[in-house]
């Protein structure tokens, strides 16, 4: 079992990480991937059982996560390479001319740890549902988890997903929001606002979890309950509150960051406040 005190470490160089390579090529969406940077650390760093080193595209015998809002992929290309699926150096092709590091994930580069490419948002509970009875249907009791931002929660295809799998007891299914309340065009609530959220989902049938995702302590307790929960015939869900931007104090507290690259002043700020802990590639 990994530490709080190592997990929180290293959700610092993530997010170190993430403002570089969006730095790096002017490009990119800093603001969600650094909020959720304390959720993919604590999904890869303590809660999911997987073989970087001997990736397959069946993920036989391992637990999978699926990324629906495909946007926040430096956070997501960063856990990966810490977590030994490909050379952390590799981080600095992001978003360069032939590189497996796309904008948003995508199989055709053969990344290691990517199995669905998530460009269009909606679509990754249908894709993890569909994992998730596939392991019922060879025996495989390990895990599906997944993420989706709150803004995404307006296609209309994740409700269908989400009537689908209570009905057919998907309950080897975790899947998580990044409810930061805010969307590429303002906030989520002035969009389109998604009401009770806790309620809507319990209304289709899901169990459900709330948690501070950007609390390293409580989120893992929170993703450990979840798993205590399987099982039992239902879905999961977790709705984890986290700030876009986290870590980051210009960053913090507007959707201004969901899609915008630092300069190099901003950059040099954006350093100064995330401590290395690890070794920048």
């Amino acid at each position: 079992m990994a530490e709080i005190d190592f997990l929180t470490k290293r959700s610092s160089q993530v997010r170190r990480d993430i403002v570089r390579m969006v730095h790096s090529c002017y490009s990119g969406h800093p603001g969600g991937s650094l909020g959720c940077a304390d959720f993919f650390v604590a999904l890869y760093g303590e809660m999911m059982s997987f073989d970087s080193k001997n990736f397959e595209m069946d993920g036989k015998d391992e637990d999978l996560f699926f990324l629906s809002n495909g946007h926040i992929s430096p956070v997501w290309y960063s856990a990966l390479a810490r977590s030994g699926y490909f050379p952390i150096e590799e981080l600095a092709t992001f978003r360069q001319i032939d590189s497996r590091l796309q904008g948003h994930p995508t199989t055709a580069e053969h990344l290691p740890g990517i199995r669905m490419a998530s460009g269009s948002l909606g679509q990754g509970l249908s894709v993890a549902i569909g994992a998730a009875l596939a392991k019922k249907l060879n025996n495989d009791d390990h895990l599906i988890y997944t993420l989706h931002g709150d803004g995404e929660l307006q296609e209309g295809q994740i409700w269908e997903a989400a009537m689908y799998a209570p009905h057919h007891k998907v309950d080897n299914l975790i899947a998580s929001i990044d409810y930061n309340s805010r969307q590429i065009d303002g906030d989520v609530d002035d969009v389109l606002s998604l009401g009770n959220l806790r309620a809507k989902w319990e209304a289709f049938g899901w169990d459900v979890l709330e948690t501070n995702g950007n609390n390293m302590a409580e989120l893992v307790g929170t993703l450990k309950k979840a798993k205590g929960m399987t099982g039992n015939g239902k879905p999961i869900v977790i709705i984890m509150t986290t700030e876009m931007g986290q870590g980051v104090d210009f960053m913090m507290g507007s959707h201004k960051w969901h899609g915008v690259a630092p300069n190099d002043e901003q950059l040099a700020q954006a350093l100064s406040q995330l401590a290395e802990t690890e070794g920048d590639y």
